[in-house]
């Protein structure tokens, strides 16, 4: 297949918000696997319900702060939004750096560290959801999207890889300490870009009537609704990641290295699929599309569950972030597409409460679970569930089993 150039890269503001992505999410991958493996190595032994505690963390903040993050990204610029929570970031990891450095680092401070950053990434991910359609036109917007799975998974495949390696060879605070630096990167491409159009005349500004009509609009919006609460419910019962540690070095008996290679492999099908979609002018039939991407993913992480080697766990793995991916290029189109700009943030906002909250909340599931049950059956049934969830959706909105795409957004006010 002839390669092109894709065509939101050749929106010179847009590409340089991408690059810087990439830098950061590379860094913030590397912190999050770092984390995992920090928790393990304190509690001395295996114990899923510390590492599903580091979910609990993650997600408050986000539920309590997330409404309030999407009409900032309406009423305020987006672009200033970003440049406080990017910096914000930088400071949380600058911290668990220096308490590791210093030997001093528990438990209750990792969680507390990872709760602010949790706080700013609130109000961080609708400002940088919303602001992508404001730097690329309509017709661009599934290729930005893919090429942000992109990012994000190239990120996620070298964080992790890097993560283990850095561990290993220079220690644990170093992890911490590049995250921090990798925040510039985002900083530097925010200074660049300039100004950004964005539409404010018809924000309703920063009080529970504007939180209101966000909410009241996804209700009224089945297709967009019907995609957040299987984004959900799939996150929420295939949460492979969060055992991971305990996968690794406890079943699969390999060290740091092995490690970082295995949660670097879901986002090596990430990037694969990525790079194939973003090759595809227009993606025809999404609704049917997204639905088996969700059903492959399940069926994949029941894979992932039951392997007893290294290579089918990387292969499964790969299987899941494929498809994983594949689902997420779709929503965030279909979404993206059915909001106009005066609410996108507000959206994004709630979206971000079902997108975290499924996998956070789902560590803690499978911290239960596998503390009851034992880790593989915590994995295989969360495959299931996912696939279960994925045929009541289906059968319950026929909307998005019918869904063809790319359509534009309704005209109609958030009030409606």
């Amino acid at each position: 297949m002839h390669l092109h150039i894709p065509p939101a890269l050749k929106n010179k503001r847009f590409f340089m918000l991408w690059a810087g992505l990439l830098i950061s999410i590379a860094g913030s991958q590397m912190q999050l696997a770092a984390i995992h493996w920090h928790i393990r190595s304190l509690t001395g032994t295996p114990d899923p319900l510390a590492l599903g505690g580091i979910g609990l963390a993650r997600i408050l903040p986000v539920i309590v702060f997330s409404l309030f993050g999407g009409a900032f990204a309406d009423t305020y610029n987006r672009r200033t939004i970003l440049f406080i929570t990017q910096s914000l970031m930088a400071l949380t990891a600058a911290g668990l750096a220096i308490l590791t450095y210093w030997g001093h680092i528990q438990i209750w401070h990792i969680y507390t560290l990872t709760a602010i950053q949790a706080a700013a990434i609130a109000f961080d991910g609708p400002a940088r959801q919303a602001i992508v359609p404001n730097l690329v036109d309509s017709q661009d917007l599934p290729n930005a999207f893919s090429l942000n799975s992109i990012a994000f998974n190239t990120g996620a495949v070298i964080g992790p890889a890097l993560s283990g390696l850095v561990i290993a060879t220079l220690g644990q605070g170093y992890t911490y300490l590049f995250n921090a630096i990798s925040f510039l990167a985002v900083i530097i491409a925010l200074v660049a870009i300039g100004d950004i159009p964005q539409d404010i005349k018809k924000a309703s500004g920063v009080n529970l009537r504007a939180m209101g009509d966000g909410v009241r609009f996804i209700f009224s919006r089945k297709i967009i609704l019907s995609t957040m609460i299987m984004d959900f419910f799939a996150t929420f019962f295939a949460s492979a990641n969060t055992m991971m540690p305990i996968v690794a070095r406890d079943i699969l008996q390999v060290g740091e290295v092995g490690y970082g290679l295995l949660i670097s492999a879901q986002a090596i099908g990430s990037v694969t699929a990525g790079l194939v979609v973003s090759q595809i002018p227009i993606i025809r039939k999404q609704g049917p599309v997204f639905l088996t991407s969700v059903v492959l993913f399940g069926f994949a992480t029941i894979a992932f569950g039951l392997a007893n080697s290294f290579f089918l766990a990387m292969l499964s793995l790969i299987f899941i972030g494929a498809a994983d991916t594949v689902s997420t290029i779709i929503r965030n189109t279909i979404r993206q597409l059915q909001t106009p700009d005066h609410i996108r943030g507000r959206m994004t906002s709630i979206n971000q409460i079902f997108f975290q909250g499924g996998p956070q909340l789902g560590e803690v599931e499978s911290g239960l679970v596998a503390a009851a049950f034992g880790v593989p059956f915590a994995i295989i049934s969360g495959g299931i569930g996912t696939i279960l969830a994925a045929i009541v959706i289906m059968t319950n909105w026929p909307v998005l089993k019918n869904y063809d795409g790319p359509e534009p957004a309704p005209a109609a006010s958030p009030s409606n």
